[in-house]
């Protein structure tokens, strides 16, 4: 068997954490990014256990990423700073092994396409379609994938271009799509240098209060990575991001006033704040493929960020994909195994991220008041044993790179 071309549409964490998957199992890779330039928009990723051991296997070990761990507690607190929930991160490193580590998505984009061959990646370049005829007269024709460049020839398709994929569209037409999650959310990166008291900042914590949330997460490059959430109906936008964070968060606990106060134009300068609403794929997809084609990520089972996995399972979709792939003779019965191996877990993890987004936007105060007893009452083995499904997850046996880019 000689070399096999695999086709990526899309540049973005699932997809080339896909390509380099691929790469590292002896296929050629062409990745499709319809940007002109390959960018992690402005704001941070936390790679739980799950997702560096998924890194691992393909070659991105713990020195790729340089910087402290998140060393302090991870929880929930109040808008007064009263804990509901927290857990030291010896006790979660004990029980998951790798500690969990925040970079910002455009170094993690940057680590993803340094190991590639030069020239895979092909910026500029939309996937618009593909054309897979499958065996015609005993003959097995190449995929055709349509882009706006011209044609390209492969064995296999990995489409991971977004929760609104262009290729979903193709191949499930009669899908409902993307659902409104209720939910809209603000984004930003702060410099650390200037910050607040550091030691306030050496943990990822989530503060809920009634229909908002706001996070504060430091990434392993000393920067700050801070959001936000508030009840929304689609389409809405605040004519003044910075006025409208101040005016739902100001006067939450330390040190979150400071930090929406370097968000604005004193410090020195303003810093970019990214809005968007949120959607999911409610409705699982019948399969996580067709023919020789998979879906990947936010274009197979795009979910809210409640629980942080997104991003982790689409890198944990490509190793799986590429495993499955790796000397597979029957391409659509590898992927068939894929979807297999993967629709079950992510629509798990996707209905338990929907669950907790409804807790999160409550905002009677009686039913916020009943939801905070409630966590605050739940012992923290307890909530470490619920994660073990998602944060415990092993690369499948033999899922180590044999080949090196």
């Amino acid at each position: 068997m000689g070399v096999r071309h695999a086709v990526v549409a899309g540049g973005g964490i699932g997809g080339l954490a896909a390509a380099v998957a691929l790469v590292r199992r002896g296929w050629r890779v062409t990745v499709c990014e319809r940007a002109q330039v390959l960018t992690g928009i402005g704001a941070g990723i936390v790679l739980a256990p799950n997702a560096l051991r998924a890194l691992d296997s393909i070659g991105l070990g713990p020195d790729v990423w340089a910087g402290d761990a998140l060393l302090g507690p991870v929880g929930l607190r109040t808008p007064s700073g009263t804990w509901l929930s927290r857990t030291g991160a010896g006790a979660m490193s004990s029980r998951y092994g790798p500690p969990a580590r925040a970079v910002h998505r455009g170094s993690l984009i940057d680590a993803l396409a340094a190991a590639l061959p030069p020239g895979a990646v092909r910026l500029g370049v939309a996937v618009t379609g593909v054309d897979d005829t499958g065996d015609t007269g005993g003959a097995v024709e190449p995929v055709v994938v349509r882009t706006s460049a011209g044609d390209l020839r492969a064995d296999v398709v990995v489409a991971a271009d977004g929760m609104r994929s262009v290729l979903r569209g193709q191949l499930f037409p009669r899908h409902p799509g993307l659902r409104h999650a209720g939910e809209a959310g603000w984004r930003a990166v702060l410099p650390g240098v200037g910050a607040p008291d550091r030691s306030a900042l050496r943990s990822a914590a989530e503060t809920w209060g009634r229909g908002e949330r706001f996070g504060i997460v430091p990434l392993v490059d000393g920067r700050i990575y801070v959001y936000a959430t508030a009840t929304a109906d689609p389409g809405t936008e605040p004519a003044d991001h910075h006025a409208e964070l101040a005016r739902r968060f100001g006067a939450w606990h330390d040190p979150i006033p400071a930090l929406l106060d370097r968000l604005g134009r004193r410090n020195p300068g303003p810093v970019d704040v990214l809005h968007h609403d949120f959607y999911e794929l409610a409705s699982p997809l019948p399969r996580f493929h067709s023919g020789r084609v998979a879906l990947l990520g936010d274009a197979a089972h795009a979910m809210t960020p409640n629980m942080g996995q997104g991003g982790c399972q689409a890198i944990e979709d490509a190793v799986v994909v590429a495993h499955l792939l790796a000397d597979a003779a029957d391409v659509p019965a590898a992927l068939a195994a894929y979807t297999k191996a993967r629709r079950r877990r992510t629509t798990r993890i996707s209905r338990r991220s929907r669950r907790i987004g409804e807790l999160a936007r409550l905002s009677h105060p009686l039913a916020v008041s009943a939801r905070n007893l409630a966590v605050r009452a739940t012992p923290s083995a307890v909530t470490s044993r619920a994660l073990d499904t998602v944060l415990g997850w092993q690369p499948p046996p033999g899922a180590a790179s044999t080949v090196r880019a």
